[in-house]
């Protein structure tokens, strides 16, 4: 199996809360590490924006599990193992598109490699 090569561009693409729409599907990037090695990546639904009365610049994501088991921001209850995740519209630098993450995680796996981006 051959999977084509790309170039890959030294920073990531990452989704804008502009751009986030509902019922999407995201997927949150994070490293554990401060060297970048260590990748954690989370398959998430964008379930809306300033979902509770006081909120201000707000995002809401959903574990995509319990989003197509049906399970809805507002209706979920506590027997629903759905997770929820909220927090800055300014704050989504780990939002990406799936072929964006997928870059991320090329270029971990280059750094862990010991190889440097051009």
């Amino acid at each position: 199996m051959y999977f084509d090569g790309r170039e890959l561009q030294p920073s990531a693409e990452r989704v804008l809360s502009t751009e986030l729409e509902e019922g999407e599907v995201y997927f949150a990037l994070n490293f554990v590490d401060d060297e970048m090695l260590i990748p954690i990546m989370e398959t998430l639904v964008f379930v809306g924006k300033n979902l509770e009365p006081d909120d201000v610049g707000q995002v809401y994501f959903q574990d995509v599990e319990s989003y197509l088991e049906g399970v809805r921001y507002g209706s979920a209850s506590e027997d629903d193992l759905a997770k929820f995740e909220s927090g800055s519209e300014n704050e989504v630098r780990h939002i990406f598109h799936y072929e964006q993450a997928l870059e991320g995680l090329m270029r971990c796996s280059l750094k862990r490699k010991g190889r440097k981006l051009e």
